[in-house]
């Protein structure tokens, strides 16, 4: 019998028992919203609290991060807030933002309404890309001193060692995939320009969301874009909360990108010598995608959810895209 996941004792009863415990009483209304890194779920309360009527509670995987660096994230969460930067902070209960029960930790924020943004619309790029600015701006003010540097280390060498160590590559496929993935991250660290898999002393990292695709912006008509899920903030440079935003053949990331920086640039200026970095970046997400599947398959979320993981086909479908990643990082960067 497989040993159990700690999530298995997370039970709608024990999300309920938590939320009480600093004042948020349920009303039976308890929705799980789509989250694998984390448990994240859309509850109704008897009374509001702060005039929300429903909450969004967040149970942090155990093991991943410590109660310190969850607080960074909840501090740069208020930061913004406190900016005007539409993000959404934890409520403040008890006099904390994070809280304890049944051995996870939790936080509760009040739930906003919104829609995926239409990225192909430049309006809605430009609006974003103003807001990013503002983020950056916030972002730049300090560092953080838990949270990680997304970097070569961590996100490339680090999760291909642990793959190979772990037998995750089926061997019928290693030896491409390992010839693969070393040449992508040979010329990610050209790219990024560091001795030691860092980044070259020209480029500024900055706190940055860190994890800024579509879906963790939400989009209000007449209200614009405000961001959620800051779960992975931590270091790098502001084209890292960028690129997630691009997609389609070159020339549509490439208008993409104009209607981006121009709303940046109304804000703040953009250091146009991060650009090459975009494909790095991409290389990097690439490799430590597979790594964080692997490490999280004994969660009983995670095979029903990704069910064409770990196959041949999927290491050969890596390959390919490694490959693509190592000729991309030979092509002139994006300009804009």
């Amino acid at each position: 019998m497989p040993a159990a996941h700690p999530y298995d004792t997370l039970t709608p009863d024990t999300v309920l028992d938590a939320l009480s415990s600093v004042g948020l009483h349920g009303d039976g209304r308890l929705f799980a919203l789509s989250s694998y890194e984390n448990r994240v779920y859309q509850v109704g309360l008897e009374e509001p609290v702060e005039g929300h009527a429903q909450v969004v509670a967040k149970f942090y995987r155990p093991g991943r991060w410590s109660d310190e660096a969850i607080a960074e994230e909840h501090a740069f969460a208020a930061e913004l807030a406190a900016a005007e930067v539409p993000a959404v902070p934890p409520l403040v209960l008890q006099g904390r933002a994070l809280h304890h029960h049944a051995g996870f930790a939790f936080s509760a924020s009040p739930r906003r309404g919104g829609r995926t943004p239409e990225l192909d619309d430049p309006e809605v790029l430009e609006w974003i890309g103003r807001f990013l600015a503002r983020l950056h701006t916030v972002g730049a003010a300090r560092p953080f001193a838990q949270r990680p540097t997304l970097d070569l280390r961590e996100f490339g060498w680090a999760a291909r060692d642990w793959l190979l160590a772990n037998g995750k590559v089926p061997l019928d496929v290693e030896a491409d995939w390992r010839r693969a993935c070393d040449t992508a991250l040979q010329a990610a660290a050209q790219a990024l320009g560091g001795s030691d898999g860092g980044y070259a002393p020209r480029h500024r990292l900055l706190r940055l969301h860190g994890d800024c695709h579509p879906g963790n912006i939400l989009w209000v008509p007449g209200e614009g874009p405000h961001f959620v899920d800051f779960d992975d903030a931590r270091m790098g440079p502001a084209v890292q909360d960028l690129w997630m935003l691009l997609s389609g053949e070159r020339a549509q990331r490439q208008q993409q990108l104009g209607a981006l920086l121009d709303g940046y640039e109304q804000v703040r200026d953009f250091d146009r010598a991060e650009l090459p970095l975009v494909e790095a970046l991409r290389t990097l997400r690439l490799v430590h995608y597979s790594a964080w599947l692997a490490r999280r398959w004994d969660d009983p979320a995670f095979p029903p959810a990704f069910p064409w993981f770990g196959s041949s086909d999927y290491w050969k479908g890596q390959i390919q895209q490694l490959q693509d990643q190592a000729e991309a990082m030979e092509e002139p960067a994006l300009v804009a």
